[in-house]
């Protein structure tokens, strides 16, 4: 477990689009690019083993790519190296984080000053949806899966607690970056579930793919 007083005020951080991991929620992760095999390898240097998911926020107009004010940092906890020198790591996610600005050096991947605040609750006990009436959310994911073409273990998703089901959920399916980010910064897990519940009766409407409903 990482206390509050164990977390660092800077991150490396991966910019990568769609990606989303939420505090106690697990996100594998395959790293190639030099960059962030340089990044891996940096961050198993240090005590906490912290990498920051960040996502990518482009601005029309401005060059480069910005990064969203609200990531989530996670804690390596499994890895494995293939043939050709590639990683396949598993991040563990520890607590969100607000970025305050982007350091330089000379590090080939970014890095950037962090603030913890606001996010204590991330580091505590599994959260619980107390008005989470899990029928008509599990009626309505299966009309989801059915329009995407999608299989799921449905006695694993029935049996997962509130955090588990919703959490991992919001991370799998395959939403817009602007939309995982709306549920990274949901400030609980009921809002993350209604978020979610939003996002997918929007997708059924049609609002993501103008061709699936037909």
């Amino acid at each position: 477990m990482i206390n509050s007083a164990d977390l660092p005020d800077t991150l490396p951080v991966f910019p990568l689009p769609g990606a989303l991991l939420l505090p106690r929620a697990r996100l594998p992760l395959h790293l190639f690019e030099p960059r962030y095999l340089q990044m891996f390898d940096d961050a198993l240097k240090t005590e906490t083993r912290l990498i920051g998911m960040v996502q990518p926020n482009e601005v029309p107009g401005r060059d480069g790519t910005g990064l969203h004010t609200i990531g989530c940092a996670g804690r390596i906890t499994q890895f494995s190296e293939t043939e050709d020198n590639r990683y396949m790591i598993t991040l563990g996610g520890v607590s969100r984080f607000r970025v305050v600005n982007e350091v330089d050096g000379f590090h080939p991947y970014r890095r950037c000053e962090v603030n913890w605040d606001g996010f204590e609750r991330d580091l505590g006990k599994m959260e619980m949806d107390v008005v989470f009436n899990r029928e008509p959310f599990l009626n309505k994911l299966s009309q989801f899966f059915e329009a995407r073409g999608l299989n799921a273990d449905w006695e694993t998703l029935t049996d997962a607690d509130d955090e588990l089901l919703i959490n991992s959920l919001s991370m799998m399916l395959d939403f817009e970056p602007e939309d995982k980010q709306a549920l990274l910064e949901a400030p609980s897990l009921s809002t993350r579930r209604e978020t979610l519940v939003t996002l997918i009766e929007y997708t059924l409407r049609g609002g993501l793919e103008g061709d699936m409903m037909q």
